[in-house]
Protein backbone atom coordinates (compact mmCIF):
# COMPACT_ATOMS: atom_id res chain seq x y z
CA UNK A 1 0.00 0.00 0.00
CA UNK A 2 1.83 2.97 -1.13
CA UNK A 3 2.21 6.35 0.90
CA UNK A 4 -0.14 8.53 -0.90
CA UNK A 5 -3.20 5.53 -0.45
CA UNK A 6 -2.75 5.80 3.49
CA UNK A 7 -2.45 9.67 3.44
CA UNK A 8 -6.09 9.43 1.82
CA UNK A 9 -7.58 6.83 3.65
CA UNK A 10 -6.48 8.77 7.01
CA UNK A 11 -7.42 12.24 5.73
CA UNK A 12 -10.73 10.53 5.01
CA UNK A 13 -10.98 8.96 8.63
CA UNK A 14 -9.65 11.95 10.46
CA UNK A 15 -12.60 13.80 8.33
CA UNK A 16 -15.71 11.66 9.25
CA UNK A 17 -14.44 11.42 12.89
CA UNK A 18 -14.08 15.42 13.23
CA UNK A 19 -17.12 16.36 10.54
CA UNK A 20 -19.54 13.41 12.20
CA UNK A 21 -20.23 12.52 8.66
CA UNK A 22 -21.16 9.09 7.93
CA UNK A 23 -19.16 7.24 5.38
CA UNK A 24 -22.33 7.07 2.65
CA UNK A 25 -22.90 10.92 3.10
CA UNK A 26 -19.53 11.71 2.55
CA UNK A 27 -19.10 9.51 -0.80
CA UNK A 28 -22.20 10.60 -2.16
CA UNK A 29 -21.10 14.37 -1.49
CA UNK A 30 -17.87 14.50 -2.49
CA UNK A 31 -17.80 12.29 -5.15
CA UNK A 32 -21.30 10.99 -5.64
CA UNK A 33 -20.81 7.72 -4.89
CA UNK A 34 -22.04 6.58 -1.76
CA UNK A 35 -20.09 3.27 -1.75
CA UNK A 36 -16.57 4.97 -2.09
CA UNK A 37 -15.49 4.82 1.58
CA UNK A 38 -16.73 1.10 2.18
CA UNK A 39 -14.95 0.07 -1.16
CA UNK A 40 -11.75 1.91 -0.28
CA UNK A 41 -11.89 0.25 3.24
CA UNK A 42 -11.85 -2.69 1.51
CA UNK A 43 -8.96 -2.59 -1.16
CA UNK A 44 -11.08 -2.46 -3.77
CA UNK A 45 -11.00 1.22 -5.53
CA UNK A 46 -7.91 2.72 -6.21
CA UNK A 47 -8.72 6.33 -6.82
CA UNK A 48 -7.01 8.57 -9.82
CA UNK A 49 -5.04 11.82 -8.77
CA UNK A 50 -8.27 13.66 -10.14
CA UNK A 51 -10.43 11.98 -7.58
CA UNK A 52 -7.80 12.19 -4.89
CA UNK A 53 -7.77 16.38 -5.39
CA UNK A 54 -12.00 16.29 -5.68
CA UNK A 55 -11.64 14.31 -1.95
CA UNK A 56 -9.38 17.07 -0.81
CA UNK A 57 -10.91 19.85 -2.38
CA UNK A 58 -14.52 19.02 -0.87
CA UNK A 59 -12.87 18.56 2.55
CA UNK A 60 -11.04 21.68 2.48
CA UNK A 61 -14.19 23.59 1.36
CA UNK A 62 -16.42 21.53 4.14
CA UNK A 63 -14.30 23.04 6.79
CA UNK A 64 -14.86 26.60 5.79
CA UNK A 65 -16.24 29.04 8.26
CA UNK A 66 -18.77 30.07 5.49
CA UNK A 67 -21.98 27.15 6.28
CA UNK A 68 -25.02 28.43 7.77
CA UNK A 69 -26.92 25.71 9.24
CA UNK A 70 -30.15 25.65 11.75
CA UNK A 71 -29.71 26.33 14.83
CA UNK A 72 -30.28 23.14 16.83
CA UNK A 73 -26.99 21.56 17.07
CA UNK A 74 -26.52 18.30 15.55
CA UNK A 75 -24.99 17.27 18.78
CA UNK A 76 -28.46 17.72 20.86
CA UNK A 77 -29.43 14.27 20.87
CA UNK A 78 -31.89 12.39 23.47
CA UNK A 79 -33.25 9.29 24.70
CA UNK A 80 -36.30 8.42 25.25
CA UNK A 81 -38.30 5.69 27.53
CA UNK A 82 -41.47 6.94 26.05
CA UNK A 83 -43.07 6.73 22.95
CA UNK A 84 -45.04 10.07 23.01
CA UNK A 85 -42.04 12.01 24.29
CA UNK A 86 -39.92 10.67 21.32
CA UNK A 87 -42.00 11.78 18.34
CA UNK A 88 -42.71 14.91 19.94
CA UNK A 89 -39.04 15.73 20.00
CA UNK A 90 -38.99 14.03 16.36
CA UNK A 91 -41.36 17.39 15.96
CA UNK A 92 -39.69 19.80 17.73
CA UNK A 93 -36.53 18.97 15.92
CA UNK A 94 -38.53 18.60 12.51
CA UNK A 95 -40.29 21.77 12.92
CA UNK A 96 -36.62 23.64 13.44
CA UNK A 97 -35.29 22.22 10.96
CA UNK A 98 -37.92 23.05 8.14
CA UNK A 99 -38.95 26.69 9.77
CA UNK A 100 -34.53 27.30 9.45
CA UNK A 101 -34.74 26.67 5.41
CA UNK A 102 -38.42 28.45 4.83
CA UNK A 103 -37.14 31.68 6.36
CA UNK A 104 -33.80 31.38 4.62
CA UNK A 105 -35.67 30.98 1.46
CA UNK A 106 -38.10 34.05 1.89
CA UNK A 107 -35.31 35.87 2.98
CA UNK A 108 -33.60 34.69 -0.51
CA UNK A 109 -36.67 35.21 -2.51
CA UNK A 110 -37.08 39.00 -1.13
CA UNK A 111 -33.21 39.71 -2.28
CA UNK A 112 -31.16 39.20 0.82
CA UNK A 113 -27.79 38.77 0.15
CA UNK A 114 -27.11 34.86 0.99
CA UNK A 115 -23.64 34.16 2.41
CA UNK A 116 -22.42 30.77 2.38
CA UNK A 117 -24.71 27.70 2.22
CA UNK A 118 -28.13 27.02 3.86
CA UNK A 119 -28.11 23.35 5.19
CA UNK A 120 -30.67 22.05 8.21
CA UNK A 121 -31.23 18.12 8.12
CA UNK A 122 -34.23 15.48 8.97
CA UNK A 123 -34.02 13.99 12.47
CA UNK A 124 -33.66 10.35 12.98
CA UNK A 125 -34.38 7.81 15.78
CA UNK A 126 -32.35 4.86 16.59
CA UNK A 127 -32.30 2.12 18.70
CA UNK A 128 -29.16 -0.24 19.95
CA UNK A 129 -30.43 -3.73 21.84
CA UNK A 130 -26.96 -5.30 22.91
CA UNK A 131 -28.51 -8.79 22.57
CA UNK A 132 -31.57 -10.80 21.07
CA UNK A 133 -34.60 -9.76 22.70
CA UNK A 134 -37.65 -12.30 23.81
CA UNK A 135 -40.71 -10.59 21.21
CA UNK A 136 -44.38 -11.10 20.99
CA UNK A 137 -44.26 -13.32 17.50
CA UNK A 138 -47.64 -12.95 16.67
CA UNK A 139 -46.84 -9.53 14.94
CA UNK A 140 -44.54 -9.70 11.80
CA UNK A 141 -43.18 -6.12 12.62
CA UNK A 142 -42.13 -3.98 15.44
CA UNK A 143 -38.73 -6.00 16.70
CA UNK A 144 -35.20 -5.26 14.66
CA UNK A 145 -33.58 -8.76 13.09
CA UNK A 146 -30.84 -8.77 15.71
CA UNK A 147 -28.20 -6.36 17.74
CA UNK A 148 -26.63 -3.73 16.98
CA UNK A 149 -27.65 0.15 16.05
CA UNK A 150 -31.20 0.33 13.57
CA UNK A 151 -31.91 4.27 12.52
CA UNK A 152 -33.86 5.89 10.56
CA UNK A 153 -34.59 9.57 9.09
CA UNK A 154 -38.05 10.60 9.79
CA UNK A 155 -40.29 13.63 8.33
CA UNK A 156 -43.44 14.85 8.30
CA UNK A 157 -44.23 14.05 12.05
CA UNK A 158 -47.27 16.09 11.81
CA UNK A 159 -48.45 13.57 9.09
CA UNK A 160 -47.09 10.26 10.55
CA UNK A 161 -47.62 10.92 14.69
CA UNK A 162 -49.84 7.78 15.05
CA UNK A 163 -47.98 6.17 12.91
CA UNK A 164 -44.38 6.57 14.80
CA UNK A 165 -45.87 6.87 18.19
CA UNK A 166 -47.06 3.56 17.38
CA UNK A 167 -43.59 2.11 15.60
CA UNK A 168 -41.79 3.43 19.12
CA UNK A 169 -43.91 1.36 21.62
CA UNK A 170 -43.28 -1.42 19.86
CA UNK A 171 -39.45 -0.87 19.80
CA UNK A 172 -39.72 0.06 23.76
CA UNK A 173 -41.95 -3.31 24.35
CA UNK A 174 -39.99 -5.58 22.72
CA UNK A 175 -36.14 -4.67 23.01
CA UNK A 176 -36.90 -2.56 26.22
CA UNK A 177 -33.84 -0.14 25.05
CA UNK A 178 -34.14 3.50 25.06
CA UNK A 179 -35.07 5.03 21.47
CA UNK A 180 -32.09 7.12 20.45
CA UNK A 181 -33.37 11.02 19.15
CA UNK A 182 -31.05 13.37 16.87
CA UNK A 183 -30.30 15.45 14.10
CA UNK A 184 -29.31 13.32 10.86
CA UNK A 185 -26.43 14.04 8.46
CA UNK A 186 -28.85 13.88 5.95
CA UNK A 187 -30.03 17.70 4.77
CA UNK A 188 -33.54 18.47 3.97
CA UNK A 189 -34.14 19.65 0.54
CA UNK A 190 -35.38 23.14 0.07
CA UNK A 191 -38.43 21.48 -1.63
CA UNK A 192 -39.57 19.53 0.85
CA UNK A 193 -39.64 22.44 3.28
CA UNK A 194 -42.35 23.45 2.30
CA UNK A 195 -45.04 20.65 2.56
CA UNK A 196 -48.09 21.89 1.04
CA UNK A 197 -46.32 21.43 -2.37
CA UNK A 198 -45.31 24.64 -3.09
CA UNK A 199 -43.20 25.09 -6.65
CA UNK A 200 -40.29 27.00 -4.99
CA UNK A 201 -38.91 28.54 -8.34
CA UNK A 202 -42.05 29.60 -9.18
CA UNK A 203 -41.99 32.80 -8.13
CA UNK A 204 -38.10 33.65 -8.55
CA UNK A 205 -36.06 35.80 -11.21
CA UNK A 206 -33.81 33.19 -13.67
CA UNK A 207 -30.58 34.59 -11.61
CA UNK A 208 -32.26 33.25 -8.46
CA UNK A 209 -33.15 30.15 -9.67
CA UNK A 210 -29.82 29.71 -11.02
CA UNK A 211 -28.37 30.80 -7.52
CA UNK A 212 -30.59 27.70 -5.52
CA UNK A 213 -28.42 25.20 -6.33
CA UNK A 214 -25.51 27.07 -4.70
CA UNK A 215 -27.02 28.13 -1.28
CA UNK A 216 -29.97 25.30 -0.59
CA UNK A 217 -29.48 21.63 -0.77
CA UNK A 218 -31.90 20.30 -3.84
CA UNK A 219 -33.05 16.74 -4.16
CA UNK A 220 -30.81 14.03 -4.32
CA UNK A 221 -31.73 11.14 -5.59
CA UNK A 222 -29.21 9.16 -4.56
CA UNK A 223 -30.75 8.70 -1.29
CA UNK A 224 -34.35 7.99 -2.75
CA UNK A 225 -34.01 4.59 -4.32
CA UNK A 226 -36.04 1.85 -2.88
CA UNK A 227 -32.83 -0.50 -2.17
CA UNK A 228 -33.88 -1.26 1.13
CA UNK A 229 -37.44 -2.55 0.25
CA UNK A 230 -35.70 -4.64 -2.31
CA UNK A 231 -33.23 -5.71 0.13
CA UNK A 232 -30.62 -5.21 -2.82
CA UNK A 233 -28.12 -2.28 -1.48
CA UNK A 234 -29.85 -0.24 1.65
CA UNK A 235 -29.94 3.82 0.66
CA UNK A 236 -29.50 5.05 4.48
CA UNK A 237 -28.15 8.29 6.46
CA UNK A 238 -25.26 6.15 8.09
CA UNK A 239 -23.61 2.68 8.16
CA UNK A 240 -26.36 1.76 10.70
CA UNK A 241 -28.98 -1.24 9.87
CA UNK A 242 -32.44 0.29 8.42
CA UNK A 243 -35.01 0.89 10.96
CA UNK A 244 -37.63 1.69 8.47
CA UNK A 245 -38.29 0.81 4.34
CA UNK A 246 -38.29 4.41 3.66
CA UNK A 247 -35.71 7.11 4.45
CA UNK A 248 -37.13 10.67 5.33
CA UNK A 249 -35.86 11.95 1.59
CA UNK A 250 -37.90 8.61 0.18
CA UNK A 251 -40.97 9.71 2.07
CA UNK A 252 -40.79 13.50 1.39
CA UNK A 253 -40.73 12.56 -2.86
CA UNK A 254 -43.58 10.26 -2.71
CA UNK A 255 -45.90 12.55 -0.76
CA UNK A 256 -45.03 15.50 -3.12
CA UNK A 257 -45.80 13.36 -6.05
CA UNK A 258 -49.14 11.98 -3.97
CA UNK A 259 -50.35 15.19 -4.15
CA UNK A 260 -49.77 15.76 -7.88
CA UNK A 261 -50.97 13.06 -9.30
CA UNK A 262 -54.32 12.64 -7.54
CA UNK A 263 -55.01 15.83 -6.23
CA UNK A 264 -54.99 15.38 -2.79
CA UNK A 265 -52.91 16.79 0.44
CA UNK A 266 -51.44 13.36 2.07
CA UNK A 267 -53.47 14.24 5.08
CA UNK A 268 -56.55 12.80 3.49
CA UNK A 269 -55.14 8.96 2.52
CA UNK A 270 -56.80 6.36 4.67
CA UNK A 271 -54.90 3.29 5.23
CA UNK A 272 -57.70 0.99 2.98
CA UNK A 273 -57.21 1.78 -0.58
CA UNK A 274 -58.84 0.61 -3.90
CA UNK A 275 -56.92 1.03 -7.53
CA UNK A 276 -59.55 0.85 -9.89
CA UNK A 277 -59.07 1.55 -13.71
CA UNK A 278 -62.64 3.33 -14.44
CA UNK A 279 -64.08 5.99 -13.72
CA UNK A 280 -67.39 4.28 -13.05
CA UNK A 281 -66.11 2.78 -10.09
CA UNK A 282 -65.27 6.32 -8.56
CA UNK A 283 -68.66 7.55 -9.75
CA UNK A 284 -70.24 4.46 -7.83
CA UNK A 285 -68.25 5.47 -4.82
CA UNK A 286 -69.09 9.05 -4.61
CA UNK A 287 -73.04 8.31 -4.71
CA UNK A 288 -72.44 5.55 -1.90
CA UNK A 289 -70.18 8.04 0.26
CA UNK A 290 -72.46 11.09 -0.37
CA UNK A 291 -75.49 8.78 0.80
CA UNK A 292 -73.31 7.76 3.91
CA UNK A 293 -72.64 11.29 4.67
CA UNK A 294 -76.54 11.77 4.70
CA UNK A 295 -78.15 12.00 8.22
CA UNK A 296 -80.79 9.13 9.36
CA UNK A 297 -83.21 8.09 11.92
CA UNK A 298 -82.40 5.08 11.59
CA UNK A 299 -80.38 3.88 14.52
CA UNK A 300 -78.96 1.30 13.05
CA UNK A 301 -77.70 2.94 9.91
CA UNK A 302 -76.85 5.95 11.53
CA UNK A 303 -74.75 3.84 13.72
CA UNK A 304 -73.05 2.18 10.42
CA UNK A 305 -72.71 5.92 9.05
CA UNK A 306 -70.86 7.78 12.17
CA UNK A 307 -68.13 6.07 11.49
CA UNK A 308 -67.19 7.74 8.18
CA UNK A 309 -66.54 11.45 9.52
CA UNK A 310 -66.19 13.07 5.91
CA UNK A 311 -65.90 12.65 2.13
CA UNK A 312 -62.59 14.68 0.20
CA UNK A 313 -62.43 15.21 -3.38
CA UNK A 314 -59.53 16.23 -5.50
CA UNK A 315 -58.38 19.70 -4.31
CA UNK A 316 -60.15 19.24 -1.17
CA UNK A 317 -63.52 19.81 -1.47
CA UNK A 318 -64.96 17.97 1.74
CA UNK A 319 -68.56 17.02 2.45
CA UNK A 320 -69.07 16.19 6.30
CA UNK A 321 -71.12 13.61 7.81
CA UNK A 322 -74.35 15.13 9.16
CA UNK A 323 -74.49 12.56 11.48
CA UNK A 324 -72.21 14.67 13.61
CA UNK A 325 -72.88 17.93 12.76
CA UNK A 326 -74.82 20.48 10.61
CA UNK A 327 -71.22 21.86 9.20
CA UNK A 328 -71.97 22.69 5.33
CA UNK A 329 -69.35 21.32 2.52
CA UNK A 330 -66.06 23.42 2.27
CA UNK A 331 -63.64 23.44 -0.71
CA UNK A 332 -64.36 23.96 -4.21
CA UNK A 333 -64.57 21.02 -6.89
CA UNK A 334 -61.71 21.04 -9.07
CA UNK A 335 -63.08 21.66 -12.87
CA UNK A 336 -59.90 19.63 -14.13
CA UNK A 337 -59.53 16.75 -12.48
CA UNK A 338 -55.94 15.39 -11.86
CA UNK A 339 -53.89 12.62 -13.49
CA UNK A 340 -55.30 10.15 -11.26
CA UNK A 341 -58.04 11.54 -8.84
CA UNK A 342 -58.58 10.34 -5.34
CA UNK A 343 -60.96 10.70 -3.13
CA UNK A 344 -60.93 9.23 0.56
CA UNK A 345 -64.27 8.18 3.02
CA UNK A 346 -62.03 9.52 6.24
CA UNK A 347 -62.45 7.96 9.70
CA UNK A 348 -60.52 9.96 12.85
CA UNK A 349 -58.20 6.53 12.63
CA UNK A 350 -57.43 6.92 9.46
CA UNK A 351 -59.00 3.53 8.97
CA UNK A 352 -61.75 4.68 6.53
CA UNK A 353 -61.41 3.83 2.56
CA UNK A 354 -59.61 5.59 -0.42
CA UNK A 355 -60.36 5.02 -3.65
CA UNK A 356 -58.39 5.96 -7.17
CA UNK A 357 -58.49 6.12 -10.24
CA UNK A 358 -54.99 5.06 -11.59
CA UNK A 359 -55.95 4.59 -15.51
CA UNK A 360 -55.13 1.92 -17.73
CA UNK A 361 -51.81 0.25 -17.44
CA UNK A 362 -49.07 -1.28 -15.52
CA UNK A 363 -46.82 1.51 -15.67
CA UNK A 364 -49.67 3.96 -14.07
CA UNK A 365 -49.81 0.81 -11.55
CA UNK A 366 -46.32 1.09 -10.22
CA UNK A 367 -46.40 4.30 -10.03
CA UNK A 368 -49.06 5.40 -8.03
CA UNK A 369 -48.46 2.06 -5.72
CA UNK A 370 -44.52 3.28 -5.26
CA UNK A 371 -45.98 6.72 -4.01
CA UNK A 372 -48.90 4.76 -1.64
CA UNK A 373 -46.37 3.21 0.27
CA UNK A 374 -44.52 5.18 1.90
CA UNK A 375 -48.57 6.39 3.62
CA UNK A 376 -48.40 2.47 5.26
CA UNK A 377 -51.33 1.59 4.10
CA UNK A 378 -53.30 -1.49 5.96
CA UNK A 379 -54.25 -3.41 2.69
CA UNK A 380 -54.55 -2.29 -1.26
CA UNK A 381 -56.81 -4.18 -3.40
CA UNK A 382 -57.66 -3.52 -7.53
CA UNK A 383 -61.17 -3.87 -8.58
CA UNK A 384 -61.25 -3.63 -12.37
CA UNK A 385 -62.40 -5.45 -15.68
CA UNK A 386 -60.77 -8.24 -17.52
CA UNK A 387 -60.99 -10.46 -20.31
CA UNK A 388 -62.23 -14.08 -19.23
CA UNK A 389 -60.11 -16.70 -20.72
CA UNK A 390 -62.81 -19.80 -19.77
CA UNK A 391 -65.26 -21.46 -21.65
CA UNK A 392 -67.52 -21.57 -18.93
CA UNK A 393 -66.81 -17.93 -17.36
CA UNK A 394 -70.03 -15.20 -18.13
CA UNK A 395 -69.84 -11.78 -18.83
CA UNK A 396 -69.91 -10.39 -15.03
CA UNK A 397 -68.65 -13.40 -13.00
CA UNK A 398 -66.31 -12.46 -10.86
CA UNK A 399 -62.27 -13.42 -10.48
CA UNK A 400 -60.53 -13.92 -7.48
CA UNK A 401 -56.58 -13.98 -7.95
CA UNK A 402 -54.94 -16.30 -6.43
CA UNK A 403 -51.97 -16.66 -8.43
CA UNK A 404 -50.84 -13.26 -11.21
CA UNK A 405 -48.30 -13.90 -14.72
CA UNK A 406 -45.87 -10.63 -14.40
CA UNK A 407 -46.00 -10.16 -17.98
CA UNK A 408 -46.20 -6.72 -17.55
CA UNK A 409 -42.45 -6.13 -16.87
CA UNK A 410 -42.58 -2.65 -14.90
CA UNK A 411 -41.09 -4.35 -11.89
CA UNK A 412 -38.80 -6.57 -13.26
CA UNK A 413 -35.29 -4.98 -11.93
CA UNK A 414 -36.37 -4.18 -8.73
CA UNK A 415 -38.42 -7.42 -7.98
CA UNK A 416 -37.11 -10.64 -10.12
CA UNK A 417 -39.64 -12.52 -12.18
CA UNK A 418 -38.85 -15.80 -10.35
CA UNK A 419 -40.39 -14.28 -6.95
CA UNK A 420 -43.57 -15.75 -6.37
CA UNK A 421 -45.91 -13.28 -5.19
CA UNK A 422 -48.87 -15.67 -2.55
CA UNK A 423 -52.26 -15.05 -2.04
CA UNK A 424 -52.78 -13.57 1.61
CA UNK A 425 -54.95 -15.57 3.45
CA UNK A 426 -56.65 -12.53 5.10
CA UNK A 427 -57.53 -10.93 2.23
CA UNK A 428 -58.64 -13.76 -0.07
CA UNK A 429 -61.23 -14.38 2.52
CA UNK A 430 -62.52 -10.86 3.00
CA UNK A 431 -63.09 -10.79 -0.98
CA UNK A 432 -64.64 -13.75 -1.22
CA UNK A 433 -66.63 -12.84 2.08
CA UNK A 434 -67.70 -9.66 0.62
CA UNK A 435 -68.78 -11.26 -2.74
CA UNK A 436 -71.18 -13.54 -1.13
CA UNK A 437 -72.88 -11.15 1.44
CA UNK A 438 -73.58 -8.52 -1.45
CA UNK A 439 -74.68 -11.10 -3.84
CA UNK A 440 -76.70 -13.37 -1.22
CA UNK A 441 -74.84 -16.61 -2.68
CA UNK A 442 -73.27 -19.22 -0.91
CA UNK A 443 -71.95 -22.94 -1.56
CA UNK A 444 -72.08 -23.79 -5.30
CA UNK A 445 -74.52 -20.78 -6.13
CA UNK A 446 -71.16 -18.75 -5.01
CA UNK A 447 -68.93 -20.71 -7.35
CA UNK A 448 -71.21 -20.01 -10.40
CA UNK A 449 -70.34 -16.62 -10.02
CA UNK A 450 -66.88 -16.30 -9.07
CA UNK A 451 -63.75 -18.14 -10.04
CA UNK A 452 -60.39 -18.20 -7.90
CA UNK A 453 -57.08 -18.99 -10.40
CA UNK A 454 -54.59 -17.23 -11.94
CA UNK A 455 -54.62 -14.05 -13.44
CA UNK A 456 -52.40 -12.84 -16.03
CA UNK A 457 -51.20 -9.31 -16.48
CA UNK A 458 -49.89 -7.49 -19.53
CA UNK A 459 -48.27 -4.70 -21.12
CA UNK A 460 -49.31 -5.08 -24.75
CA UNK A 461 -53.11 -3.45 -24.84
CA UNK A 462 -53.39 -5.38 -27.97
CA UNK A 463 -52.68 -8.43 -26.99
CA UNK A 464 -55.50 -10.01 -28.92
CA UNK A 465 -54.00 -9.64 -31.96
CA UNK A 466 -50.57 -11.43 -31.02
CA UNK A 467 -51.17 -14.39 -32.44
CA UNK A 468 -54.21 -16.96 -31.27
CA UNK A 469 -52.23 -20.64 -30.99
CA UNK A 470 -49.62 -18.50 -28.97
CA UNK A 471 -52.11 -17.06 -26.64
CA UNK A 472 -54.02 -20.70 -26.25
CA UNK A 473 -50.61 -22.14 -25.39
CA UNK A 474 -49.16 -19.38 -22.75
CA UNK A 475 -52.68 -19.53 -20.90
CA UNK A 476 -52.49 -23.63 -21.03
CA UNK A 477 -49.56 -23.65 -19.70
CA UNK A 478 -50.36 -21.17 -16.62
CA UNK A 479 -53.83 -22.04 -15.94
CA UNK A 480 -54.74 -18.61 -16.50
CA UNK A 481 -58.21 -18.03 -16.06
CA UNK A 482 -58.33 -14.01 -16.56
CA UNK A 483 -55.98 -11.36 -17.98
CA UNK A 484 -56.11 -7.69 -17.22
CA UNK A 485 -53.48 -4.79 -17.25
CA UNK A 486 -52.63 -3.90 -13.62
CA UNK A 487 -53.61 -6.49 -10.87
CA UNK A 488 -50.17 -8.55 -11.08
CA UNK A 489 -48.09 -4.43 -10.88
CA UNK A 490 -50.30 -3.96 -7.89
CA UNK A 491 -50.29 -7.46 -6.18
CA UNK A 492 -46.34 -7.28 -6.81
CA UNK A 493 -45.67 -3.88 -5.33
CA UNK A 494 -47.80 -5.12 -2.33
CA UNK A 495 -45.52 -7.92 -2.00
CA UNK A 496 -42.27 -5.41 -2.40
CA UNK A 497 -43.44 -2.75 -0.05
CA UNK A 498 -45.24 -5.47 3.04
CA UNK A 499 -48.54 -3.85 2.05
CA UNK A 500 -51.62 -6.77 2.06
CA UNK A 501 -53.08 -6.91 -1.32
CA UNK A 502 -55.64 -8.59 -3.37
CA UNK A 503 -57.33 -8.36 -6.52
CA UNK A 504 -60.94 -9.15 -7.62
CA UNK A 505 -61.92 -8.52 -11.09
CA UNK A 506 -64.97 -8.45 -13.14
CA UNK A 507 -65.29 -10.50 -16.52
CA UNK A 508 -66.06 -8.00 -19.22
CA UNK A 509 -65.06 -9.66 -22.17
CA UNK A 510 -64.45 -13.06 -23.96
CA UNK A 511 -61.64 -12.60 -26.90
CA UNK A 512 -60.98 -16.01 -27.43
CA UNK A 513 -64.85 -17.00 -27.41
CA UNK A 514 -65.51 -14.10 -30.03
CA UNK A 515 -67.39 -12.10 -26.94
CA UNK A 516 -64.85 -8.80 -27.56
CA UNK A 517 -65.89 -5.83 -25.90
CA UNK A 518 -67.57 -3.16 -28.29
CA UNK A 519 -69.17 -0.02 -27.35
CA UNK A 520 -73.09 -1.24 -27.25
CA UNK A 521 -71.66 -4.20 -25.07
CA UNK A 522 -69.68 -2.87 -22.31
CA UNK A 523 -72.01 0.05 -21.64
CA UNK A 524 -75.02 -2.12 -20.82
CA UNK A 525 -72.38 -4.31 -18.74
CA UNK A 526 -71.19 -0.98 -17.23
CA UNK A 527 -74.45 -0.41 -15.68
CA UNK A 528 -75.44 -3.93 -14.72
CA UNK A 529 -72.52 -4.76 -13.09
CA UNK A 530 -70.14 -1.88 -11.45
CA UNK A 531 -72.54 -1.06 -8.57
CA UNK A 532 -72.71 -4.11 -7.23
CA UNK A 533 -68.27 -4.65 -7.49
CA UNK A 534 -67.79 -1.58 -5.93
CA UNK A 535 -70.27 -2.54 -3.48
CA UNK A 536 -68.16 -5.78 -2.66
CA UNK A 537 -64.92 -3.67 -2.62
CA UNK A 538 -65.76 -1.17 -0.05
CA UNK A 539 -67.52 -4.32 1.60
CA UNK A 540 -64.15 -6.50 1.60
CA UNK A 541 -61.97 -3.56 3.06
CA UNK A 542 -64.67 -2.93 5.99
CA UNK A 543 -63.92 -6.44 6.68
CA UNK A 544 -60.48 -6.28 6.35
CA UNK A 545 -60.48 -3.53 9.01
CA UNK A 546 -62.47 -5.37 11.40
CA UNK A 547 -60.18 -8.05 10.89
CA UNK A 548 -57.45 -5.93 12.78
CA UNK A 549 -53.54 -5.07 11.42
CA UNK A 550 -52.21 -7.94 13.84
CA UNK A 551 -53.57 -10.48 11.68
CA UNK A 552 -53.41 -8.54 8.27
CA UNK A 553 -49.75 -8.10 8.40
CA UNK A 554 -48.67 -11.23 7.29
CA UNK A 555 -45.17 -12.79 8.10
CA UNK A 556 -45.41 -14.05 4.24
CA UNK A 557 -44.33 -10.61 3.10
CA UNK A 558 -41.14 -10.26 5.49
CA UNK A 559 -38.19 -11.81 5.23
CA UNK A 560 -35.78 -13.24 8.00
CA UNK A 561 -33.98 -9.78 8.26
CA UNK A 562 -36.48 -7.13 7.99
CA UNK A 563 -36.79 -3.70 9.14
CA UNK A 564 -38.95 -2.83 12.39
CA UNK A 565 -41.26 -0.42 10.88
CA UNK A 566 -44.66 -2.05 9.80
Amino acid sequence: MSKAFTDLIHSIEKFLTDSGLSPTVFGRKALNDPNFVFDLRAGKRSPSMRTVEKIHAFIAAYNKPSKSAAPTSPNKIRTFTDAKGAVAYVQELYDTSTSFLRDRFKRMAAGEAIQGHISACYPYAAVTPIRPTQIDTRLAFGFVSGPGRHSTTLTRPDLFQKYYTEQFELLLKNHQVPIEVGLSDSPIPIHFAFSDGMHVEGGLEPARVALMREVFDLPDLSVMDDGIANGTSPSHFSDDMPLALFTGPRVDYSLHRLQHYTGSDPNHFQNFVIFTNYQFYVDEFLRMATIVMEKSSDPEIAKYRKQYTSLVAPGGHTIYNANHSDKAATGERLTRLPQMPAYHMKRDDKNGITIINIGVGPSNARTISDHIAVIRPHGWIMLGHCAGLRETQKLGDYVLAHGYVRDDHVLDDDLPIWVPIPALAEVQRALQDAVASVTGLEGFGLKSVMRTGTVVTTDNRNWEIGGYSKLVERFNQSRAIALDMESATIAANGFRYRVPYGTLLCVSDRPLHGEIKLPGMANRFYRQQIDQHLQIGVKAMELLRETGIEALHSRKLRSFSETAFQ
